[in-house]
Order: C-alpha cells, then structure tokens, then sequence
C-alpha cells in the first residue's frame, strides 16, 4: 500500500508589503503600496492589506491605486531584501520537505509525505513552518495543507492572512463540487467566461462533461480540468523546473511612435534576455515581441526557427515581427521581448531560474 500523499502551499501574505512594513516600523498599519509613485505609469507590484480595504490589488496602474486611497504610501521595490527574506524561507522549508518547488520568491509547494517529525502530521507541520518563518524573518505565511498540488493551493487562499487550511482526502471531491471555477488554479478569467456560457459554474457543472468533450471545447487542458473537478492531481512536486521561457519589457515615461525608436528598445531588450540566455546556457528557437499600445490593447508576434536563434539574427527578426504590429501607426507605451522553445540538450542542464528578470 502506497503512502498518502502530504502536499503543503505555503504563500506568503503580502509579502514585498510585508517586508516593508517590517524593516520600516513607521509603515506598520498603513496602506503601503510597493511600484511606482503615484503620478508615474507605473503599476502596483504588491500592496499592504491595509491597503486592498480600498480595492487596491497588484498590475493596477498607481495612478488608479493613489485615486481610491490617497493616503497611501508609495514605495520602490526593493528586490534584493525580498529575495534575502525568501532564501531564509526556503531553508526553513527545507527542515521539513523532502521536496520544495518555489513557484516565486513568496510561494512554493512543499511534499512532506515523508517527514516524520509531528508523528507525520501535515498539519502541524504546516503550524510549525508557519512559526518558523514568523521567527526567523518577522513575517506571516498562510499554509494549505491537502493530498495534491491543487488542493493544497486553493487551500492556503481560504483563510487569509494568517491562514491554515486543510482539505482531508475524503473531502477532496465535495469540496471542488462546490467551488466557482474562477477559483480554479490554472483557470483564468478568459477560460472562466467560455465555461460560464457553457453553463459551467462549479466543479460539480464541469464534472458533467466528459474528458472527450473538455479535450474538445479546450484543447489538451480539458484533460486537466476532468481531473480536478474530481479532486485528482497527480503532478509531483518538483525541487527543481525547466524554465519555458525567459523574457524582458520596458514602460515608456511617454507613449512612443517612431519605428526606429521603437527598434532600439526591442534591441536592447533583446541583448539583456540573449545574454541571461548564454549565462543559464539555454538554447532558444522562437522569438517573440509584445507590444502593448497607449489603450492599452495588447498584441505578441512570434515567429520560430528550425535552428538555434543567434543574438546578431534576432535584431534583424525584430524589424520583421514589429512590422507585423500597429506599431507607428498608433502609440505604444510598452514593449517585450521573449526567448523561448528551448533546446532540449542545453535545457537539461539548466536549474530552474528562481527570479524573474526584474
């Protein structure tokens, strides 16, 4: 007989917030946003839970934030100190873990189905991580404690901030009958409104469907969702990733129009995510750009080739693929460039990067 699987979400509550307001007594208790200043073009990274009273969330342009609480104070990011505080973190995860995935610098799944401290007790486990981190760095995680990846995730959003949550085996099944499916992990909001008009509102509505019929309406995910909507995730937890894709983008101070300033940007963008590219000998084949408009509409241009893509090529595909966008024809506030369809060799010898491009 197999042992039971014990999968533990750790997931750090607000946590570039958190740092702040932990190294800088005189924000504790305030609404503390952490990106730009209030009049730039600049986008919320984090902010405090004070400050989500107002309806303020993170990828909101600070300029929207600083309307609906204008008392709220701005903060630069400071990426060396949350990185700092998440290594602390992850060596206590590794008291603990026989496995620990990171999923980002504040959150990572945790296989504790072979630890005996606790009589093997995820829950406790859990209780003593979350003490642990408390301890160690001043700071507060919320855990979710279940049998598999989806589960344990959804789990630690239950109760926060300062959450322990745990969904039993048994009760794997009935509790995703009744959750919405915008609360699915891995179920964005564009999936969720193609379900919605399928009459899929709950896990229950989805389990209706037959494998065959999700693979249909969504391609090799629907295989996916079969499986959750009846508590089953089968996907180990992984100390170490491939990376898929490795990317850079740059905001505009002031929307821009000129092809060949638009060009120079891509260029440089380029250079920064081909030489990370070398650094982390990884092997790319498709290259695409990102181009987000001053409406903020959105496009990606992508194009692959059938060899390794060379630095001193890509800069000449740039032209080609903005040449496929609106771009000059209306202003652009943002442009990306992203390497990926890695090479398998290079890719295998490749530890998963932590820490996006920043």
């Amino acid at each position: 007989m197999s042992r039971q699987r014990k999968i533990i979400h750790v997931d750090m509550d607000a946590f570039f917030a958190s740092v702040e307001q932990r190294d800088n007594p005189k924000l504790k208790g305030k609404a503390v946003i952490v990106g730009g200043q209030p009049n730039s073009r600049g986008v919320v990274a984090a902010c405090s839970y004070e400050a989500r009273k107002f309806g303020i969330h993170s990828a909101m342009p600070c300029s929207r934030a600083y309307k609906l609480c204008p008392d709220a104070i701005f903060v630069a990011p400071r990426f060396e100190a949350y990185r700092e505080a998440s290594q602390r973190i992850r060596e206590i995860f590794w008291r603990y873990a026989s496995e620990v995935e990171p999923l980002s610098l504040d959150e990572a799944y945790l296989d504790v189905s072979y630890t005996d401290e606790f009589d093997g007790s995820a829950t406790r486990i859990a209780q003593a991580i979350k003490q642990d981190i408390l301890t160690d760095t001043r700071l507060i995680a919320s855990a979710g404690v279940s049998y598999n990846k989806f589960l344990a995730k959804i789990a630690s959003d239950m109760d926060k901030p300062d959450g322990l949550y745990l969904i039993r085996p048994e009760q794997g099944a009935d509790f995703v009958a009744e959750l919405a499916v915008g609360k699915f992990h891995g179920i964005g909001p564009a999936t969720e409104q193609k379900m919605h008009k399928l009459g899929i509102f709950t896990g229950k509505d989805l389990r209706n469907y037959t494998e065959a019929q999700l693979i249909e309406k969504f391609g090799k995910s629907g295989r996916y969702y079969y499986s959750i909507a009846r508590g089953i995730d089968e996907r180990p937890v992984r100390s170490t990733r491939m990376r898929k894709s490795l990317g850079k983008e740059t905001t505009f101070s002031e929307d821009m129009l000129n092809i060949a300033d638009l060009l120079t940007h891509l260029e440089s963008l380029a250079e920064i995510v081909f030489n990370r590219l070398e650094k982390d000998n990884l092997l790319a084949t498709t290259l695409t750009i990102k181009v987000k408009f001053a409406n903020f509409e959105q496009v990606t241009r992508s194009l692959t080739q059938s060899h390794v893509l060379e630095l001193s090529e890509v800069k000449t595909l740039l032209r080609g693929l903005l040449a496929k966008t609106e771009a000059g024809k209306y202003a652009v506030r943002l442009v990306g460039v992203t390497a990926s369809g890695f090479v398998a060799e290079a890719a295998e010898q490749a530890q998963q990067l932590h820490f996006i491009l920043d």
